[in-house]
């Protein structure tokens, strides 16, 4: 099934995890790409996973700097002619302390990727879309904007925020026929988040990696990347303003240490 024929993707953070299933899905699916990330040799990967027919274009950027993502939106409508599908994804975790000990610098760097990067994107993106008045913008949160326990101080608050984001951004680009949902993941093995499953496998833990959550299990890239083209395509016509939990019902009940073996 071609879901995304004749349709142009551009997904940030698209070099590893959930960025690249994305990008490999929906290149399965039919559509052209643009892809962003960090990393060069994360997009050679990427773009070697492809599908032979897509038309793809690729950029080494900061997702938090304006310059860069203005220049990226022109070339794009440059070579493509139009955006019908925005993946903000590119995303970064931080470190962990308590909140007494919190770095001020850290705080920023995380909230200017995280949030304000999608911002952004959103921002330059959806002028295209409202031209063609259609469009889809699927933000990557995670379950540590909805709950504590999934993550650091700055991230949770900075995930948060890209779920009041999208909510917003919806009301704004609702009636130029543009839909902008979120998915918020549970726990997926990423380069992301691989400290933490290395550090379980390294002190004898790995069978506790997903065990808080209903379906005691992590979850991988690709079921993340399902959802995302679910709330991306026309399946998910009537459904804006939302934030989709992904995450094997980790928020779906209390969830607290020792509840569940």
């Amino acid at each position: 099934m071609k879901r995304f024929s004749e349709r142009v993707a551009l997904v940030t953070g698209a070099g590893s995890g959930i960025g690249q299933a994305t990008a490999v899905r929906l290149s399965r699916e039919g559509a052209d790409l643009v892809l962003v990330d960090q990393s060069e040799a994360g997009l050679a990967e990427t773009q070697g996973m492809l599908a032979e027919d897509s038309r793809v274009m690729s950029r080494v950027m900061d997702v938090s700097d304006e310059v860069q993502v203005k220049k990226l939106i022109r070339d794009t409508i440059k070579a493509f002619d139009r955006i019908d599908v925005l993946c903000n994804n590119a995303g970064i975790a931080g470190h962990h302390p308590p909140i007494t000990e919190q770095d001020e610098g850290e705080w920023q760097r995380i909230l200017d990727v995280n949030l304000i990067g999608p911002m952004l994107f959103i921002k330059h993106v959806a002028p295209h879309m409202q031209s063609r008045r259609q469009g889809a913008i699927v933000n990557t949160a995670s379950v540590a904007g909805i709950r504590s326990g999934a993550g650091g101080n700055a991230y949770s608050a900075s995930k948060a925020g890209v779920i009041n984001l999208t909510m917003t951004a919806a009301c704004d680009l609702g009636g130029d026929n543009i839909r902008v949902n979120a998915v918020c993941p549970g726990l997926v093995e990423t380069g992301m988040t691989q400290p933490v499953f290395n550090y379980a496998r390294t002190h004898e833990k790995a069978h506790k990696l997903g065990s808080r959550c209903e379906l005691r299990r992590y979850g991988a890239p690709e079921e993340i990347a399902a959802a995302i083209l679910f709330l991306a395509s026309d399946d998910a016509s009537y459904i804006t303003g939302q934030a989709l939990p992904v995450d094997g019902g980790n928020t779906a009940s209390l969830n607290l240490p020792g509840m569940k073996v």
